[in-house]
């Protein structure tokens, strides 16, 4: 399991929640002390959440399970799309389509559109589309590629999400409890930690401690992927 250290979440800021008028009681556990009128979250819970998240979220890799990234917020976008990247795991950070998995069948038919437009795109040999046409649809392909690009290779629903800012991302989070997901996610003290299945207690409005918490996790996974990787290789030598 990946380190931790209180002082990096300290110099993250990942202690500060919102003004106290804005709480949702039920983050109360996750409360340290009040501060000029600013919650403060107990660190010792925030490492707490994230050791927990990190074990479950190896092992889902470990057994090659997906595990879906989402952020949508312009201060989370880069750096979640960077962390799912560097380990092969799908994510949404544009913006959320409803039905994006409740309704998967549809958002794949789209993700088909737009993998048919780039091959045409790309076919040297086809000369029967004009200049015009060709920018249209490059410019359909690049509507697409923002809103269904991190989850093009998926092709079934995603055993659990990770989601930054849960009352942001309501939907998300509302359509994997519908379908059973586990849930994965850094929760503010506006939020209710209850909606989820591992509560992340954290700032989840700086850009610096989405990004100690998000690469945390990703650490994890990407020691679950290893793993899984050396069992492989074990499995031909024998």
């Amino acid at each position: 399991m990946p380190n931790i250290e209180y002082k990096d979440l300290l110099n993250a800021g990942a202690h500060f929640g919102h003004m106290k008028r804005k709480w949702n009681p039920k983050m109360s556990p996750y409360i340290f002390m009040e501060r000029k009128g600013i919650h403060i979250i107990d660190l010792n819970k925030t490492i707490e959440g994230m050791e927990n998240a990190a074990r479950s979220m190896k092992q889902l890799a470990k057994s090659g399970k997906k595990i879906m990234f989402v952020a949508t917020k312009k201060q989370a976008r880069e750096i979640v799309k960077k962390a799912a990247e560097s380990v092969n795991m799908p994510y949404v950070t544009n913006r959320w389509l409803g039905g994006m998995m409740t309704n998967f069948t549809t958002i794949r038919k789209s993700v088909k559109k737009m993998q048919k437009i780039e091959s045409m795109l790309n076919d040297k040999t086809l000369t029967a589309i004009t200049k015009k046409e060709k920018l249209t649809l490059s410019r359909e392909k690049a509507k697409l590629e923002k809103v269904l690009g991190g989850i093009e290779h998926l092709n079934r629903i995603p055993s659990a999400i990770f989601v930054v800012d849960i009352t942001h991302e309501h939907l998300a989070v509302s359509e994997a409890s519908k379908l059973g997901l586990k849930t994965f996610a850094m929760v503010d003290t506006n939020s209710n930690p209850l909606k989820v299945d591992y509560p992340i207690p954290a700032n989840d409005d700086a850009s610096k401690s989405i990004e100690v918490i998000t690469n945390y996790l990703v650490a994890a996974i990407k020691e679950g992927l290893d793993e899984r990787d050396q069992k492989e290789i074990e499995k031909e030598e024998d």
